[in-house]
């Protein structure tokens, strides 16, 4: 694979997007598995879904840490592939997927416990145990699930993003056949229930990473890069930096999401309600997050294309553009939400619900706040792709946790009781927050030189 040293500002936004469109379109499939569960399970009650809902978020927690070894792999092998070391590429993904099974490892035991963690977190006896069942089955699919993020990373940094996007699309279909089959016994299939569900998880997870890596074991294009050449061999070093940069992205992502999760709490104080137009709104704010996300991971891959090239032009245009991308799409996703706050909020309500109309009052003001807070999330998590190219990880974490645990919360917490503002003041500090690592993230990268991260 030939990597151009040479673009125009255009020529770097095209390119952005060839990469970033593929990624964020696996992201949207990624969260249309997720919908589909939740909506099917919800059918069956809601205890069932609580319990669902507690065993996912459990389950996402510890993957959400191990995903911070797979994204590591990007940068490495994007540097390698940069000064055209095919073999360093294979070198640094192979470790890397050594790095997730021992994570995967490690965690399972954990998962194996939930219910009794649950019963330790104050939850109720009924739903700890059938969130404790529910977990027996798909803490088996840690492994394939690190592995998809990796397979990601690796397909990623050699222009493959697309083969991604095809297995999670495929994934996404089988997974909602799947989960209609096993939780209600149809096409011939026993009726499991909340177990079928995790079946359908299980299944569709094994089914995407064995798609990938059969790509990967006998694609043509591929082979030169020898990922599974020696694979039971151990390279201590790149393992080790894996580790090295890897923990600090998944603290970082940890960080962010316990920011949301303390949210939630606090939204809850509030009123069930509140609560309600919180979910709702959040979830609007997550599907547009997508997109920034994926070109997050397309400009990593490219920073760290042209920082192993030692190409300084390019790595600077390259994390500009993704901004100057992000930023935009982001402001045309804010416009929706200033002028269309009632037709969005509407796309989740039952007209016929007594509370539709109060969760609907309490939520436009959330939307208009969650507007401008698109902007400055994308702008954060874009520059904390560029840094994660050049393979910053530990200060970008610092950062993270200085911005969203000593700016966003006492903010979110002090506008919403201290002053009064309730939700909206919640909102505001976490768009405070994220304003406080958009800037830092950002500034952080303009200094690179001067900063000695150009010389990692």
């Amino acid at each position: 694979m030939s990597f151009p040293t040479e673009l125009s500002w255009l020529g770097h936004v095209r390119a952005t997007f060839a990469l970033g469109l593929p990624l964020i379109g696996a992201q949207l499939a990624q969260m249309a598995i997720n919908v589909t569960d939740t909506v099917m399970v919800g059918r069956l009650g809601a205890p069932e879904l609580a319990a669902t809902v507690l065993a996912t978020q459990t389950f996402f927690l510890f993957w959400m840490f191990g995903s911070g070894f797979a994204l590591a792999m990007m940068p490495l092998a994007a540097s390698a592939a940069g000064r055209g070391l095919r073999y360093a590429v294979g070198r640094s993904v192979r470790m890397g997927l050594w790095v997730v099974m021992a994570y995967s490892a490690l965690v399972m035991p954990i998962l194996w416990h939930t219910e009794g963690i649950l019963l330790l977190l104050g939850q109720e006896p009924e739903l700890a145990a059938i969130a404790g069942r529910f977990m027996r089955v798909p803490q088996w699919s840690m492994f394939a699930s690190l592995l998809i993020m990796g397979m990601r990373s690796y397909l990623s940094v050699l222009g493959r993003a697309h083969v991604v996007l095809w297995a999670t699309i495929l994934g996404a279909l089988l997974n909602a056949g799947f989960v209609y089959a096993l939780i209600f016994g149809h096409f011939g299939m026993p009726a499991l229930g909340v177990v079928g569900a995790a079946w359908a998880s299980v299944g569709t997870s094994l089914f995407i990473a064995l798609l990938l890596l059969g790509y990967t074991l006998w694609s043509p294009g591929l082979r030169h890069y020898e990922l599974y050449a020696g694979i039971w061999r151990p390279d201590w070093p790149a393992f080790r930096e894996v580790l090295r940069l890897g923990w600090p992205i998944g603290a970082t992502i940890i960080a962010e999401v316990g920011l949301f999760t303390a949210s939630s709490m606090m939204m809850g104080w509030l009123g069930t309600l509140e609560l309600a137009a919180h979910g709702i709104t959040l979830q609007l704010a997550a599907i547009t997050f997508m997109i920034p996300l994926g070109l997050s991971n397309a400009v990593t891959v490219r920073v760290g294309l042209a920082h192993g090239r030692r190409d300084q032009v390019a790595l600077g245009r390259a994390a500009y553009a993704a901004l100057a991308v992000a930023a935009a799409i982001a402001t045309f996703c804010a416009a929706l939400f200033w002028m269309l706050p009632e037709t969005l909020l509407g796309l989740y309500f039952d007209e016929t619900d007594p509370n539709a109309a109060e969760v609907l009052r309490l939520g436009v003001p959330l939307l208009a706040v969650a507007a401008a807070f698109q902007i400055v999330d994308a702008l954060q998590v874009v520059g904390s792709g560029a840094l994660r190219g050049l393979k910053d990880t530990r200060v970008p974490m610092l950062i993270a946790l200085f911005s969203y645990w000593l700016v966003g919360m006492p903010a979110a917490w002090l506008l919403a009781f201290a002053a009064g503002w309730r939700g909206v003041g919640i909102w505001y500090g976490l768009a405070f927050g994220l304003l406080a690592a958009a800037v830092l993230l950002n500034w952080r990268f303009l200094r690179r030189d001067r900063l000695g991260l150009l010389e990692r």
